[in-house]
This record gives structure tokens, sequence and C-alpha cells, in this order.
């Protein structure tokens, strides 16, 4: 069963700031309510065969993306040129044989405080053209609605493929 939507609207007009925060938080609010209302083994399942990509790999890899997109453009951190590579597969190895609500319950902890801290990384910034390693803060907020946007079009049809919900 489709779980309520919940998500505002995006305006159709306003500042550049303003509109691409709106889109930003609209998707990801999207991937909250794909995940809605799912139990620790739903949001483990790879239901696309043959990929092994779940929501909850979904939901720990964007808050993997989210602080390390923004986390340069913290004022209060330095600059980390010596920044380790990341292990992007770990985020999506999740073994639903093994995960527990308490993982699952971690993981949108760990997002939600990855979307907070982006929020006033962002509010703190005076400029979206601030450059950061090459980067505009622009274009990561531009980056981060297409990561999401890409990610939601997973996310539908894993969601969809578990127990028949749809939505946009």
């Amino acid at each position: 069963m489709t779980p309520p939507d919940t998500r505002a609207e995006v305006p159709t007009s306003g500042d550049e700031r303003g509109l691409l925060l709106a889109f930003l938080d609209f998707h990801r609010e999207t991937l909250r309510w794909k995940c809605a209302g799912l139990s620790a083994a739903h949001l483990a399942t790879a239901a696309a065969p043959p990929s092994d990509m779940s929501l909850l790999g979904i939901v720990r890899h964007v808050a993997t993306v989210e602080a390390d997109w923004f986390e340069d453009y913290d004022a209060a951190l330095p600059v980390r040129a010596d920044r380790p590579p990341r292990d992007w597969d770990a985020d999506w190895a999740v073994d639903p044989a093994t995960v527990t609500e308490a993982d699952c319950a971690a993981a949108w902890s760990t997002w939600h405080a990855a979307v907070d801290r982006s929020r006033r990384i962002v509010a703190a910034a005076r400029s979206l053209d601030a450059m950061v390693d090459g980067y505009s803060l622009r274009w990561v907020l531009i980056h981060m609605i297409e990561e999401y946007a890409r990610h939601n079009g997973h996310a539908d049809l894993l969601r969809q493929a578990l127990d028949g919900a749809v939505g946009e």
C-alpha cells in the first residue's frame, strides 16, 4: 500500500537558492516516502535482481554523499586535502539476513544528521559561488538534486517490487 504523501510542493518561482533547496528537500522527502512503513527486512531486500541494490543501501549511500559533498563548505572545518579515499561500495553492502530494525534506525539517524548538517552549511554560506576543490556550492546543490533523483527512481522500482506501492 502506498504510504501517504506528505511532501511539500516545490514552489514554481523564487530566488535561485530557495528553488535549489526546495527541489533538494523534495527529493530528500521522496526517498523518505519511498521507505515509509517498511520493515528492516524489506528495506534490506534487493528487490530488482540481478542488482543487489536495496532501499537501505540507498539511504546509507545518500547519507555518505551528503556528508562528503557538503563537508568542505563547512567554515568551521579546515579543508581536508588529505582526505582518505571513500569505499563507496560499503554503503551498498546489505545482508538482509542480518539487518535489524536498529541497523535501519541507525542508517536513518545518520541520514538525518547529514541532512541537518548540510542544511546548516548551506544556510551559513554567503554565496552559491563559494568554491572548494573546483566545485561551486551551486554545482554541489545541483549534483545532490541529480543524485537523489537518480536514486529515487531506483527506490520507486524497489518499493513497487516489494509491496506494489507506487507513486511519483
